[in-house]
């Protein structure tokens, strides 16, 4: 498996990555006012949309990685980065994917001097929750928010080491 930046004529591909993980996982109701942005995600050329790709050529994941001032709501200032629509598709889980995503756009973040990343998450993504735990995210709670009345998001952060530059 690879995990790559997406090429433009893959987004649409990883729109319905996305949608298809959050429907899977009960996340995601047809006709939900939140599909359209899951589709749209890094279209606008905002951010870095990777993908996971099998040796086969499949793409079977995906996570967008945000900074400063182009990022979403959670994001405080341009030390910060986030994380956003980490999908992987059901028959792709339990191998490492997710996580490879994730410390490709934490390597990434650092590259870029980023010193905290940070990331929404709905209180019933379990499986996603222990997967930032188990990366050092920990809760960060007086940044919680809710996107639409009756939704809350929790925010979770991660202190970022600094990537060693040569002067």
């Amino acid at each position: 498996m690879m995990i790559r930046e997406a090429q433009p004529g893959e987004l649409a591909r990883i729109g319905e990555i996305r949608v298809a993980a959050y429907r899977a996982d009960g996340f995601l109701s047809a006709g939900s006012h939140y599909e359209p942005t899951l589709r749209a995600l890094g279209a606008d050329g905002t951010g870095e949309v990777l993908v996971a790709e099998r040796s086969d050529g499949e793409l079977v994941g995906t996570v967008t990685l945000q900074r400063w001032p182009q990022a979403g709501q959670v994001v405080a200032g341009p030390d910060e980065a986030e994380i956003r629509a980490l999908a992987v598709l059901p028959v792709a889980r339990g191998n490492g994917v997710g996580r490879a995503l994730l410390t490709s756009a934490l390597d990434r973040a650092i590259r870029a001097g980023a010193r905290l990343m940070v990331l929404s998450t709905e209180p019933a993504m379990k499986t996603a929750h222990r997967l930032y735990e188990s990366a050092g995210f920990h809760r960060v709670p007086d940044r919680d928010w809710s996107p639409v009345p009756g939704v809350t998001l929790l925010v979770y952060g991660l202190m970022l080491p600094q990537a060693h530059r040569l002067a």
